[in-house]
């Protein structure tokens, strides 16, 4: 009776031989990025300890890869492809086995980034490191948009500024903290002269709104692009801890121009204060403030500025996800 190979055909002479038990053993996988995306055209070079030359093969459309008639024994698969960072990967190979490999992950290669990167001009640069951007948040939800951990990062252009101003005032999680802080204020009765009930809530969120909107667009698009300044914290992350702290709390009064030097903060200073002196158009006459008032509340929020920078230093970049950090900070 005819012997049945591993493959499940039959040796025709009744005998298997380990020509045949080889020619039916076969490694195979499949190569995709770091988000799961399929990769075509990957190159896989097979080197086995059996054999005296390496093997190689490319994926197809599919992602999908296979070697046939490989060697027992052990094995190392190279996966490279355009853009990429290689990879290396080893096993063994049984003699009575064909194996599936689990998906082998690639990455964006640092190297190939930078040959992308620098093929882009100034503009197209810095749209990609401000797309970059706009997934940081903190703790996976909050936008944390303004902060640019590439020391070098190229100057936003006006219509950037307002893009990026624009992409953080309408996320969902802002208008839903500010519809957390219309509830409390609602709760505790603040600005009373909204009242109470649905209609004085929808009164304190449409402040609260006013209050994001304004002093997003004055401070972080509006001032910025009349004053060429840019509207972000720029990690330091090197240096003693006092050196970092000095810096993050200068941050407040003073920014770097779209020139790359540095000079006062025109642009958030103004809008720490033009935002609330608007304010008093909206809010209940009961808690409008005057002028000494407004310049109070203008100074304490170049203070909360300093303190932000200071937590931006120190503490948020642990708890923010979505960073890629593309330069050495060299200030």
């Amino acid at each position: 009776m005819a012997q049945q190979t591993p493959g499940g055909q039959a040796a025709t002479n009744g005998v298997v031989t380990q020509a045949e038990i080889q020619a039916e053993r076969t490694l195979s996988g499949v190569v995709t990025d770091a988000d799961g995306a399929l990769l075509p055209g990957a190159k896989v070079t097979l080197r086995s300890a059996a054999a005296n030359q390496p093997r190689s093969t490319v994926t197809g459309q599919d992602g999908h890869f296979s070697f046939s008639g490989v060697e027992a024994g052990g094995y190392s698969l190279t996966v490279s492809a355009t853009g990429m960072e290689s990879t290396t990967q080893a096993g063994t190979l049984n003699a009575d086995e064909s194996e599936e490999l689990p998906a082998i992950v690639l990455r964006v290669g640092a190297a190939s980034e930078q040959v992308e990167v620098s093929s882009l001009n100034e503009q197209e640069l810095a749209e990609l490191q401000m797309k970059q951007e706009e997934k940081q948040r903190l703790l996976g939800v909050i936008p944390n948009f303004y902060v640019s951990y590439d020391w070098k990062a190229a100057a936003l252009t006006p219509k950037q500024k307002f893009k990026l101003a624009t992409r953080a005032l309408v996320d969902p999680a802002t208008l839903a903290i500010v519809a957390g802080f219309a509830g409390i204020e609602q709760a505790t009765n603040e600005f009373s002269g909204y009242g109470p009930g649905w209609t004085g809530y929808g009164k304190r969120y449409g402040a609260g709104l006013a209050d994001t909107s304004i002093g997003g667009f004055l401070g972080g698009a509006v001032f910025p692009v009349l004053f060429h300044q840019d509207p972000r914290y720029f990690y330091k992350g090197t240096g003693t801890v006092w050196q970092r702290a000095r810096y993050a709390l200068s941050t407040a009064v003073i920014a770097r121009g779209d020139n790359g030097k540095w000079q006062p903060a025109y642009a958030s200073v103004l809008g720490d204060f033009s935002s609330g002196a608007i304010s008093n158009l909206y809010y209940p006459a009961s808690d409008q403030s005057g002028v000494a008032l407004t310049m109070e509340n203008g100074m304490l929020s170049v203070a909360f500025d300093g303190v932000a920078n200071l937590l931006q230093e120190f503490v948020l970049k642990k708890i923010s996800s979505g960073i890629r950090s593309h330069g050495t900070p060299q200030p």
